[in-house]
């Protein structure tokens, strides 16, 4: 549509609106569109219908193609008052056209003076939404038109903004209001026959009005069936299935998800390729964990002299260190072996799993191929490390946290790429057992989810363990002479060439989605490159769930095992009873010296999504267990609601800073604020009690101070 031509429609939409608005106001034509007036008003009305049925059948149709048109309010009335005037079967008739008419004109008013400038302004924003209703729209539509969860007028005119065809969007609407209008054209019907008011427990009224309560519950069945089957169109759905559910990875999602499936008594496959445990026990969280242990005590014995300890050596066995790292990991593999899970009524396969159809998986093992059917399917992958495209970085060869805990030998330099949770404490351990590290990092600050006061600390404390850190360097290249391995990097425009003898990359890490039949299904991706999963964990199936870093939104162990109750409550009885999972109160830490630990919103991510909030901070180098510990660095920071203590977030930096963090978790987690925590007894001397201080200081932040001037004044008083 041309400039000149949208400008004429707004002009004569304006006008129209104007003399509606003066016709709306002189006339009370709110007062007309009531259920009250329509019930006055049966006997007129009927009696217009019988002395001049078309010219009122027009009339009526005339204006209600204008109400859903203009989006006026009484809709609802007029269906129920075409039941009224003519009966079910013309004011269905009536009703569903004139309907479907008025919503397509508020729709084609939405498309032309409105979706150019949307669109332009937030295209970006709505892309994935126009692919979404360019692929699918008549679906969608059709969910909104017999599940209302948003009002009629509002979908006429969110939708014509959209991609979706003005013939397919009458169409859909035709059909999709048809059932609803049915409802209430119906009962319309029988209100019309409300003589006194013993007939309003008519059997007839009673059951409009049942249906009128049951159409959304039926309307949501019905919905849910059409995406069943356009979903699983083309599968063939197995007779019986030899099992309730099939998990496949033996991480932390796939061993929750398996053993409540097992404790509820249903018939479970867990599927694991590789190492039971997964990444956390085999190559994360507790390999690294014994690392940063034996680190710390490195760094101890070197600072012995502070405590009074004398002729204290701080030579390091590296070797000895990596096997005690090993036999960490072999004492806790129990925990997760399959001789446990067997003992708990799972059944653990030990190869490679593929999905070949919704309800079947394949099974490759040293011992054959076999297929299993399942009612449902729990994806809990994991992740692996992110090796970036460097050039030269394969000649020259690099480690990963994958590959780092097979070191028996100390890498005299290590050069550590990236600044995040794991390069930290990675580089921070080895720079403490005598490496000469050098950790590099893209971004201006290591850290960079966390506050900029949380990540100068943790990089002064990397300092000062020896770490030459390098922020706002890019890797540029790798470049081998002879026995020399160089990695290049880029400060501006000056390159900088380090010299190593171990690189270890720790960028991140990459979900595990191939491989195992995901493309085949085609179950999307986000654009994180995780599997698209809803809020209840579903992919595109509906009977196939997602947990874990394979998943998202986050990378934790603890968040998988979260995930795992979800997912497996829902495969197993979402039939009944769905549901969503609840990301509100998640905690995270990451284990340098001092520990950085977080939950809820951090300061920065309050101010940038303009939360209102306030500030509250206590020092730990003001806690006496830390001054008698000799750790009193860090501090406690609460985010609360201007003038409330309820807790918005909380970060705390320092000794035990994770362990610390839980308390605050619980209180997130149950509504307490920070006046609860001030009320509990804290033993002392620990390091909780720095929880309590904090609290102290909102309090007396808060506290009443006119108040406490009176209160003065009765002690002046008091003593004369």
């Amino acid at each position: 549509m041309s400039t000149t031509s949208r400008r004429a429609l707004w002009v004569a939409l304006a006008v129209l609106a104007v003399a509606v608005a003066l016709s709306w106001r002189h006339y009370d034509l709110g007062r007309l569109l009531t259920l009250d007036q329509l019930k006055a008003s049966r006997d007129a009305l009927t009696g217009l219908v019988q002395q001049q049925p078309l010219t009122t059948a027009a009339t009526y149709f005339a204006i209600y193609v204008a109400v859903a048109a203009l989006s006026l309010p009484g809709a609802a009335v007029m269906t129920l008052a075409g039941g009224a005037m003519f009966g079910l079967g013309w004011g269905l008739l009536l009703v569903s056209f004139a309907s479907s008419l008025g919503a397509t004109l508020a729709f084609l008013v939405s498309r032309h003076l409105l979706r150019d400038s949307v669109q332009a302004r937030f295209g970006k924003q709505l892309a994935p939404i126009n692919d979404g209703m360019a692929r699918d729209g008549w679906l969608y539509l059709l969910t909104l038109r017999l599940v209302p969860v948003f009002p009629f007028f509002l979908v006429n005119l969110l939708v014509g903004l959209t991609p979706i065809g003005t013939g397919r969007f009458y169409a859909v609407s035709q059909l999709g209001m048809l059932a609803g209008t049915a409802v209430y054209v119906n009962a319309g019907t029988q209100l019309a026959s409300i003589q006194s008011l013993k007939d309003v427990l008519s059997p007839a009224l009673l059951g409009s009005f049942v249906l009128l309560g049951l159409f959304p519950l039926v309307a949501k069945a019905i919905v849910d069936a059409l995406q069943r089957r356009k979903v699983y169109a083309g599968w063939t759905r197995p007779a019986r299935y030899d099992r309730n559910l099939v998990v496949i990875g033996a991480g932390a999602g796939g061993l929750v998800s398996a053993y409540i499936a097992a404790a509820v008594k249903a018939k479970v496959t867990l599927v694991e390729g590789h190492k039971m445990g997964g990444d956390c026990l085999n190559y994360g969280c507790v390999p690294s964990k014994a690392l940063i242990r034996s680190a710390k005590l490195a760094k101890q014995l070197r600072t012995a002299a502070e405590l009074g300890g004398a002729d204290v050596s701080g030579r390091v066995d590296f070797a000895a260190v990596m096997a005690r790292v090993q036999r960490v990991v072999a004492d806790i593999e129990p925990h997760d072996s399959v001789e446990r899970y067997t003992k708990l009524g799972v059944e653990v396969l030990q190869g490679h799993a593929r999905i070949t159809s919704p309800w079947t998986v394949e099974v490759s093992t040293p011992q054959g191929v076999q297929t299993l059917s399942t009612r449902s399917i729990v994806i809990a992958a994991g992740a692996e490390p992110f090796v970036p495209p460097i050039p030269g970085l394969r000649e020259v060869g690099c480690l990963t946290s994958d590959t780092v805990w097979g070191l028996k030998e100390l890498p005299p330099r290590l050069v550590v790429l990236g600044g995040g949770p794991i390069g930290c404490e990675l580089a921070q351990s080895f720079a403490r057992l005598g490496s000469r590290v050098t950790q590099v990092e893209m971004l201006p600050r290591v850290m960079v989810r966390e506050d900029v006061e949380v990540s100068a600390l943790v990089a002064e404390a990397l300092r000062a363990d020896g770490v030459t850190l390098l922020t706002g360097h890019q890797a540029v290249r790798c470049e081998r002479d002879g026995e020399v391995k160089r990695l290049v990097v880029k400060h501006g425009d000056t390159e900088l060439a380090i010299e190593f003898d171990q690189l270890l990359c720790a960028v991140g890490r990459s979900p595990r989605v191939t491989g195992y039949g995901l493309q085949e299904l085609g179950i999307p991706l986000t654009p994180r490159k995780t599997i698209a999963t809803d809020a209840w964990l579903r992919t595109r199936f509906p009977n196939i769930y997602a947990v874990g870093d394979v998943a998202g939104p986050y990378q934790f162990t603890h968040t998988a095992a979260h995930q795992a109750w979800y997912a497996a409550v829902n495969a197993l009885f979402g039939r009944f009873k769905s549901f969503k999972v609840d990301y509100s109160v998640i905690p995270w830490a990451t284990f340098t010296s001092p520990e950085v630990a977080r939950v809820g919103l951090s300061e920065a991510e309050a101010t940038e999504q303009g939360v209102p909030h306030e500030v509250t901070r206590y020092g730990i180098d003001d806690l006496d267990r830390a001054i008698a510990d000799g750790t009193a660095e860090g501090f406690v920071k609460v985010l609360t609601v201007p003038g409330k203590d309820r807790i918005l977030g909380v970060t705390i930096v320092g000794e035990h800073a994770g362990d610390l963090l839980a308390e605050y978790v619980l209180a997130m987690k149950h509504g307490l604020g920070l006046n609860k925590i001030l009320g509990t007894i804290h033993t002392y001397p620990t390091l909780a009690e720095a929880n309590k201080y904090a609290a102290g200081e909102w309090k007396r932040a808060h506290a009443p101070q006119a108040l406490l001037r009176w209160v003065a004044r009765f002690h002046d008083w008091q003593r004369g």
